[in-house]
């Protein structure tokens, strides 16, 4: 998106009047929902505009090779929590990398919590619109999922996303080809913390604490006890020397549009 451009595009951003069902495995079309125009915060926007004058994301060098470093990941959202997230790591300046759903983008009051993911400085990476595992999906459905949260998340922030990670790492040769297509990296995992399936605090940053130099670290800012993680998670891993960087400074580029990543 041109400079000049993204004022015009900012006052034409929507709202969803409603929350969607996340997690809908639904084949067909995902639904477009009523958009209506809304105001744009001049501080907000001067700050869109600086961020896009500078290049995005604002890039940090790390040697990953000769350095201890950890990508935290957060799916699904952005949630109501997401925004305590980035309280937590701005505090500490850290930086991570959101997977989000084209639905819950929808949602998010015209679009404030991406917005804020991206003018912070985190990377933000295609989850789809609905959720559904891709490899179930016929070729025309796998990339309305795709090319909706694309569109969405351009729409309100003027990033071209370069990532995506497919829901319960459901993936395919067809996946593939067409995550190549749109110019997208597959971003898996190496360490899953379980933290949708145990809603421990405690458990989810001891399992968090267990990455080893390299991991791509799976969690989700929808849930309560996840956020409420975090602190303890930073702290061990800060004490074991850990930098923690996003998923591109993880390997020091943006990774190649259909390959797929699971670590360093």
């Amino acid at each position: 998106m041109r400079v000049w451009a993204l004022p015009l595009a900012l006052l034409a951003l929507a709202a969803c009047v409603t929350r969607s069902v996340a997690h809908h495995r639904s084949a067909e079309e995902p639904p477009v929902a009523p958009m209506r125009p809304v105001s744009v915060d001049p501080v907000l926007l001067a700050r869109r505009l600086a961020s896009m004058q500078a290049g995005w994301p604002r890039s940090r060098s790390f040697d990953c090779t000769r350095i201890k470093c950890v990508a935290l990941t957060f799916d699904d959202g952005p949630g109501e929590h997401t925004g305590r997230l980035l309280d937590l790591l701005g505090r500490r300046d850290v930086r991570a990398t959101f997977f989000v759903i084209g639905q819950m983008v929808a949602a998010d009051k015209g679009g404030r919590t991406v917005r804020r993911i991206v003018d912070e400085g985190h990377e933000i990476g295609n989850h789809t619109w609905s959720h559904p595992p891709l490899a179930e999906l016929p070729h025309a459905a796998v990339r309305r999922e795709l090319k909706h949260t694309e569109n969405i998340v351009q729409r309100l922030t003027g990033v071209r996303m370069r990532m995506m990670r497919p829901p319960y790492g459901s993936t395919d040769e067809q996946v593939a080809a067409e995550t190549r297509r749109e110019g997208l990296a597959q971003i898996l995992w190496s360490l899953d913390t379980l933290d949708w399936r145990d809603r421990d605090t405690s458990t989810v940053a001891r399992r968090a604490g267990r990455a080893a130099p390299g991991s791509i670290v799976l969690l989700h800012d929808i849930h309560r006890s996840t956020v409420d993680a975090v602190p303890a998670m930073l702290d061990t891993l800060g004490r074991k020397g850990y930098t923690f960087v996003t998923v591109s400074e993880l390997y020091g580029k943006t990774p190649a549009p259909g390959k797929m990543y699971t670590a360093r």
